[in-house]
């Protein structure tokens, strides 16, 4: 086994994890209780594009909702670098956890969580505001992301509910981006994108390497992980098994 932790300098990191454990209890089932993260140590620098890779079950997106605090975890320590100086996220109340979310932290899924009857132009702009921009910069934020993405623009003022899948994610990495937070969580952001499409999302997610922004990312797509990491960290049972280029984890491409 490889080593399982290289940490870059503390003070140039802008996430750093510690001991991170998570169990679930199966009430549903049996009772049982099932162990999704052991002790998992991790950094991850300004302008760095860090891959999580396994199967299905190792860990890696259970990784990103502790770090987003959408799951709490067990014990260990979530920290984030802000201009204010290091806040540890595990211990901050909901409502503090909810001005992070908007101002410093991004996550985008596989799925879009929209407010009722909330075209795609406001769902973007609304991530703009929360960042910072003023309403018209926003705005216009927006529409450049939504144009970048190739959403058409009849679309832009329609309930996001009545979109596509591949629109909807779309409007989620749009979402995500604009005006970029200093952390992005993706989950298989393009996952339900059509090839050109994807294409799009993928460089415009290259793209915020120079802007200094922090990439922890989960693909089931190697081609993806081989075109963006800049570091490949490979899950097995909850732990991390092993760490490196995307060329030393991953292999040459088939």
């Amino acid at each position: 086994m490889t080593d399982t932790n290289t940490p870059t300098k503390d003070n140039e990191n802008i996430l750093t994890v510690r001991d991170l454990r998570k169990t679930f209890t199966l009430h549903t089932i049996d009772g049982r209780t099932v162990t999704s993260l052991h002790g998992v140590d991790l950094d991850v620098a300004a302008g760095e594009h860090v891959a999580l890779a396994g199967p299905s079950g190792a860990g890696k997106s259970s990784l990103l909702r502790c770090v987003h605090r959408s799951y709490l975890p067990d014990s260990g320590y979530v920290t984030l670098r802000t201009d204010g100086g290091p806040v540890e996220l595990t211990a901050l109340d909901d409502r503090e956890m909810a001005r992070i979310r908007g101002r410093e932290l991004g996550y985008v899924s596989q799925f879009l969580s929209a407010p009722p009857r909330t075209g795609p132009w406001e769902v973007v702009a609304a991530s703009g505001r929360r960042r910072g921009m003023s309403r018209a910069d926003a705005k216009e934020a927006a529409a450049e992301s939504l144009k970048r993405l190739a959403l058409d623009e009849a679309l832009w003022d329609v309930d996001c509910s009545v979109l596509s899948g591949g629109e909807r994610q779309r409007v989620n990495i749009a979402a995500g981006t604009v005006n970029p937070p200093r952390l992005l969580l993706l989950d298989e952001p393009v996952s339900a994108l059509d090839p050109v499409n994807r294409e799009r999302a993928l460089e415009l997610i290259a793209s915020l390497s120079a802007q200094g922004v922090a990439v922890l990312a989960v693909f089931h797509d190697l081609d993806a992980m081989r075109r963006l990491a800049s570091r490949v960290i490979r899950f097995s049972e909850g732990r991390i098994a092993q760490q490196g280029s995307p060329l030393e984890v991953l292999g040459e491409a088939a």
